[in-house]
């Protein structure tokens, strides 16, 4: 979020980071699992959509790219959306750790960013990070 953004709405840092756990639905995780294995060897890319307070929806950027060792989207192509709270992208090295790439551009874009790591099979090949890089714990809910 902007330094704009953050004065019109009323937040800053050390409130954006005082979140310790990431809800997200179900659906999601099943349906990210599969794009990912539809694109495997490429990366895919996705932002998160939040309402209330569980992630509900992955929604896929216009002109994103999905290639071998890398996966972006251009956030200028984006529309003003207050929901979108962060990023998704995949790792076909099986690597749950953010790169320094990933740390310097698409950890940029919201606070919550997900890293989801070949096989892809189930909740535990998703690495919930804050915009910083540290891990946080995540709960899959109905």
């Amino acid at each position: 979020m902007s330094r704009f953004l953050k004065k019109i709405l009323g937040v800053n840092e050390s409130k954006e980071y005082n979140i310790s756990k990431v809800k997200i639905k179900r659906k999601v995780v099943e349906g990210v699992l599969e794009a990912c294995r539809n694109v495997h060897p490429r990366e895919f890319i996705g932002l998160l959509r939040a309402e209330g307070d569980a992630i509900t929806e992955i929604i896929l950027a216009p002109a994103s790219v999905y290639g071998k060792g890398l996966a972006q989207f251009h956030p200028h192509m984006l529309p003003f959306d207050f929901s979108l709270v962060g990023s998704i992208h995949s790792h076909p090295s099986g690597s749950g750790r953010p790169s320094t790439q990933d740390l310097n551009s698409m950890f940029n874009f919201g606070f919550v960013h997900i890293i989801v790591t070949f096989p892809y099979r189930n909740y535990q090949d998703l690495h919930v990070y804050d915009k910083k890089g540290k891990p946080m714990q995540s709960e899959i809910v109905e």
